[in-house]
């Protein structure tokens, strides 16, 4: 199938898009198939490490080291959403999706992410709690309670995501069924759709995204705004207990940092590679960096680790 026959498809309701993704000679693909298979690689098994230990390991068996193994999962699931396809088009010379697997991906995409987003508030909530009232913390953070924040946030990530699917799978589409883009991605769908009410589609699709990201983004800033107080009246004491912060903290960063970036700085239409690149740095490399964030600046985890290696030694 090419793109003039992909392009002559049904408007109304395309049954294929073509996935432009990066551009390069066959050594290129070649190059960037190694990378990503490399980069999904140490996402699975540096993730999967942490899922593991968390569960195997009693010292591990804590509020913040629960929600630690379910943001490894979710890093693993989130991953897998897009790298699986981006290395399957490396060296398809026709790199179509169908327009069902492309409201999948959507939906799962939207899905993992948006829970992710919750569940770094949680963490920051569980961080405000074990810092600012350590007193009433293992009452206020029960196992219960653990529970509730986890379901909360894939509740609330698989609801987002199933309201935006569902939009944007009623979008017309016209013209090109080309996507100018690694993977399908609700706003490159919309630069294709030729819908009356583009503006209005728009708003709402990125009002519902904006309430979970935004949202959860507040609720961690708050969180680390009464951490910073509290350990600037406390002293010494609650600035070793904001040292455990400092791992979460980088992983909220490079997670909201670079997807601030790219829905809310405005980019060119020249600035396609740019745009790839920062896809690929929130999608893939952000959930490739999280386990390593937290095995080497962590010393539970550090620990964990040597002891399950003499163990199998």
């Amino acid at each position: 199938m090419n793109p003039e026959s992909l392009q002559r498809g049904n408007l109304s309701s395309p049954t294929m898009f073509l996935l432009l993704g990066f551009s390069g000679a066959y050594r290129a693909q070649v190059t960037l198939c190694l990378c990503f298979s490399l980069v999904y690689l140490v996402t699975v098994l540096g993730n999967l490490l942490i899922v593991t230990l968390v569960c195997l390991d009693a010292h591990l068996h804590s509020p913040m080291y629960f929600f630690l193994g379910h943001l490894s999962f979710l890093d693993i699931c989130y991953s897998s959403v897009t790298l699986p396809k981006i290395l399957g088009d490396s060296f398809s010379p026709q790199r179509t999706i169908s327009f069902v697997g492309c409201i999948t991906q959507i939906y799962f995409f939207l899905c993992f992410g948006g829970s992710e987003c919750m569940l770094l508030a949680a963490m920051a909530y569980d961080r405000f709690l074990a810092i600012c009232h350590p007193l009433h913390y293992p009452a206020l953070m029960s196992k219960k309670m653990c529970h509730c924040l986890v379901a909360v946030s894939w509740l609330s990530g698989s609801f987002s995501s199933l309201i935006q699917a569902f939009l944007t799978a009623h979008l017309p589409f016209c013209g090109s069924n080309m996507i100018d883009h690694l993977f399908c991605e609700v706003p490159f769908l919309l630069k294709v759709s030729c819908s009356p009410n583009a503006l209005l589609n728009k708003a709402t699709l990125y009002t519902l995204a904006g309430t979970i990201v935004v949202g959860s983004f507040l609720l961690t800033l708050m969180s680390y705004v009464h951490i910073i107080g509290a350990v600037l009246q406390k002293g010494a004491g609650t600035q070793k207990a904001f040292a455990t912060c400092t791992s979460h903290l980088t992983v909220v960063s490079l997670f909201f940092g670079t997807g601030a970036i790219v829905y809310l700085v405005p980019h060119s239409s020249s600035s396609k590679e740019m745009d790839e690149v920062l896809a690929l740095l929130y999608a893939v490399v952000t959930p490739m960096l999280n386990p390593i964030i937290y095995s080497l600046r962590n010393s539970e985890v550090k620990g964990a680790i040597r002891k399950t290696l003499n163990r199998g030694v």
